[in-house]
């Protein structure tokens, strides 16, 4: 199977699990396999999911400010888990293309194939949710027409994407483009390099 086929097989299932309850509290199921490829790229799809959800409710007007601070803490955890992930996934082609001997020419791509995928995870969410919104019997078929025009683009995208993606990942396999996994080392996580953090230490 292509990877991105697997890709978007994996997260479909996630999103489509997901919905049975459409509940952020809902416990991850993970059905495949510890330290597997498709383990890892289930787990990024249901963090991505349920911090979907996050984003929709943190967005109440009316949401209680205490509840509205608990979530925003929520949401900086999933921002970090989900960074993990992502990074764990490089590691991942990392190890696939330890041995590619790489061309004298070779070039490094704007991105790595992780931080591509994760914009896959995205855009399925993108696609389930703009679907919904174009199946909605109480819209106005105006609304109804806008939401179908843009899942058209959003399934334009994904096709794209899954294809430059693809062709990335035979150009590394080639030796024609190399990757490099960086750390995002985000400061503001770490209470070693966030003034607010370390400085409260003080105290």
């Amino acid at each position: 199977m292509i990877f991105t086929e697997l890709c978007n097989s994996i997260f479909n299932k996630a999103i489509t699990s997901y919905h049975i309850k459409d509940n952020i509290e809902t416990p991850i199921l993970n059905p495949y396999k510890e330290n597997t490829i498709e383990n890892t790229l289930y787990k990024k799809c249901w963090i991505d999911t349920v911090q979907w959800h996050f984003e929709d409710i943190i967005r109440d007007p009316e949401i209680n400010p205490s509840e509205a601070l608990t979530l925003k803490r929520r949401i900086d955890k999933s921002n970090q888990d989900r960074t993990d992930l992502v990074e764990d996934i490089d590691t991942y082609f990392r190890q696939q293309y330890i041995d590619v001997k790489v061309l004298a020419d070779a070039t490094i791509n704007t991105e790595s194939p992780a931080w591509a995928i994760d914009r896959l995870s995205i855009l399925a969410l993108k696609i389930y949710h703009m679907k919904e919104q174009a199946e909605r019997k109480d819209a106005s078929v105006e609304h109804i027409d806008k939401c179908k025009a843009k899942l058209n683009v959003l399934l334009e995208q994904q096709k794209d994407l899954s294809t430059a993606i693809n062709q990335l990942l035979d150009d590394i396999s080639a030796g024609r483009k190399y990757m490099k996994v960086y750390k995002q080392m985000k400061m503001y996580n770490d209470p070693a390099t966030n003034p607010v953090l370390y400085g409260s230490n003080k105290n």
